[in-house]
């Protein structure tokens, strides 16, 4: 009897999951150059389907979201979008050998991301958050001032992030200690 049970609310959890499911689509459009074709190789749509309904739906197993009243409203497109960007930096990024802030890091990934038009609108405000090196969208907001100062500082300061970290490359490229650009980004928005 309790095998019978068991299996019957093992269907009914499928049932509730199937029917609330979201349905993904991959589609690679750039399939004639290299990178589609690397995409195609080493990745694949169906693996990326796969892998985004696994990861869905181990979500709303462990946030128990067991149906869609339970679940948040949102874009899910322009949000996968906005994550795939950052996540995309990491891999390609330098991060100094290990030295560079963790905050700089993340932040480097969010500046391409608010740079690709993806920044989510819950994200600070330019001029807002505590420290330079806070990370995510206060980072992302404030290199993204340090660039305007500079075209390029971003890419440059990656550039420099190959080998080691170090706050210096600030002064370097901008001609002012980060503490100071930092000082200065405050003080241009009021606070």
């Amino acid at each position: 009897m309790f095998r019978h049970v068991y299996v019957l609310s093992l269907l009914v959890l499928l049932a509730i999951n199937t029917v609330s499911a979201v349905d993904y689509t991959v589609t690679n459009r750039a399939g004639a150059t290299a990178g589609g074709a690397r995409f195609t190789r080493d990745i694949g749509a169906d693996y990326s389907k796969n892998t985004l309904a696994s990861a869905t739906a181990f979500t709303w197993r462990t946030l128990l979201q067991t149906n869609a009243a339970d679940r948040k409203r949102c874009d899910v497109r322009r949000e996968i979008t906005g994550v795939l960007y950052h996540e995309m930096v990491h891999i390609w990024q330098w991060n100094g050998n290990g030295q560079a802030p963790g905050g700089l890091i993340e932040g480097i990934a969010d500046f391409v991301r608010l740079k690709a038009n993806y920044a989510p609108s819950h994200w600070v405000q330019a001029g807002q958050g505590d420290r330079w090196d806070q990370g995510y969208d206060v980072t992302a907001k404030f290199l993204d001032y340090c660039n305007g100062l500079r075209s390029g500082f971003v890419a440059e300061l990656n550039k420099k992030m190959k080998a080691g970290y170090s706050d210096q490359f600030f002064v370097d490229l901008l001609g002012k200690t980060v503490d100071q650009l930092w000082k200065d980004y405050k003080a241009k928005y009021g606070h």
